[in-house]
């Protein structure tokens, strides 16, 4: 995972940053306490743990990343950030009251030793994970542009039974899941943050910030879904696409889970 995210970390906080709903969301089902301390794992660049952090949390982050880490320190350097893999967490037994973990589980090598690790160093509190199932991302109009790179995608990400699964046998219990829809406003542009506004995946600043345009898709397959793209932008088939890929499953989900201690 660490070189991954030192390949994307490069001008990554240009079209990343802590969306406002979401953040609200996250408070909302991590509901911190005072007093406690908090962890945001596999923070990337810091943008939610900063927002966290700006709602009056006492929050960690660590991240696999060196120049993800770097990068959240140049934000802000009063928070604690920490360089280290999820599997193996810097942190005693116990430590912290609650943790976060946004878009990162597809970059775990080892899914259950990562839920085992932070259920082990939380006292108590709730995981609150921001993800995909790839059930909600073969919803996506992106498939019909870029089919190769959403397989690709769809296949690195954990479902929803391997997730629960894997919390449940760490002694988590799942307290609920909330789907998510992109919303027009979004102001995090993660992979499916275009859904409303096709163009934004013809600009190269933006797919520079996606981890699937930026490792897992070829060349020839980018050309093409984007000649295709801005055709179909410019004659309007694109609402016709759009049309054929509506679901109700929602395109992303909040999955809580909690540490009874």
């Amino acid at each position: 995972m660490t070189a991954r995210y030192d390949i994307i970390g490069i001008n990554y906080d240009t079209t990343r940053r802590a969306d406002p709903y979401i953040t609200q969301r996250l408070l909302h089902h991590l509901n911190p306490q005072p007093g406690g301390r908090y962890l945001d794992v596999a923070c990337g660049s810091g943008n939610y743990t900063i927002a966290l952090h700006d709602h009056g949390v006492d929050i960690c982050g660590v991240d696999a990343s060196t120049k993800m880490i770097a990068a959240a320190y140049q934000k802000d350097a009063h928070i604690d950030w920490r360089v280290a893999d999820v599997a193996n967490l810097p942190f005693n037994n116990g430590d912290y009251a609650g943790a976060i973990c946004t878009l990162a589980t597809h970059h775990f090598d080892d899914l259950p030793a990562a839920f085992f690790e932070v259920r082990r160093v939380l006292s108590h509190g709730r995981l609150v994970i921001f993800t995909a199932t790839p059930e909600q991302m073969a919803g996506y109009w992106l498939n019909h542009y870029f089919p190769q790179m959403m397989a690709r995608s769809m296949e690195q990400m954990p479902t929803l039974a391997a997730t629960t699964a894997a919390l449940t046998d760490a002694e988590f219990e799942i307290v609920t899941t909330e789907p998510y829809a992109i919303h027009p406003a979004l102001q995090d542009f993660f992979l499916y943050s275009g859904k409303h506004d096709p163009a934004m995946y013809l600009d190269p600043i933006v797919r520079a910030g996606i981890s699937s345009f930026r490792l897992l898709i070829d060349d020839e397959e980018l050309h093409q879904g984007c000649e295709q793209l801005s055709r179909d932008i410019d004659n309007g088939d694109i609402k016709d696409v759009q049309r054929q890929f509506e679901s109700e499953t929602g395109d992303y989900l909040f999955i809580v889970a909690e540490s009874t201690g």
